[in-house]
């Protein structure tokens, strides 16, 4: 499964734990990823005995599925989540230290800010 990206799984997991019953197509639309790739992830984490599949009837004549995480597919999901906490952490630090910059850039910038009479230009 090292071809799905981590956080493509974890949107999957994550998706899986709040409504287990959900189809693959609105899988897909929630994850924003195709359906074939939804339908690989799928095999994938039960393949690794992350989910298992279980039949339910949805009505009189369709049956469905639901897709439950085991104690290893929670394990993992924790995981991930821990990582995927710390990449976005990061990327938010990152982010506001290029705010940052880009502020002192723009007030040190001859011919901007309050001091120069600039404000409103007509």
């Amino acid at each position: 499964m090292k071809s799905v990206d981590e956080d493509v799984r974890f949107r999957v997991m994550r998706a899986l734990a709040d409504n287990p019953q959900i189809s693959q197509r609105e899988l897909s639309v929630s994850v924003g990823i195709s359906l074939g790739l939804v339908n690989y992830c799928l095999r994938g984490l039960a393949d690794k005995g992350q989910i298992k599949i279980r039949n339910f009837r949805a009505s009189d004549r369709k049956l469905r599925y639901a897709y439950v995480l085991t104690p290893a597919g929670l394990a993992a999901k924790a995981a991930m989540t821990r990582r995927f906490l710390q990449r976005r952490v990061a990327e938010y630090e990152a982010l506001q230290a290029e705010i940052e910059g880009l502020k002192r850039e723009v007030e040190a910038a001859p011919g901007t800010g309050a001091a120069s009479g600039s404000e409103n230009p007509r």
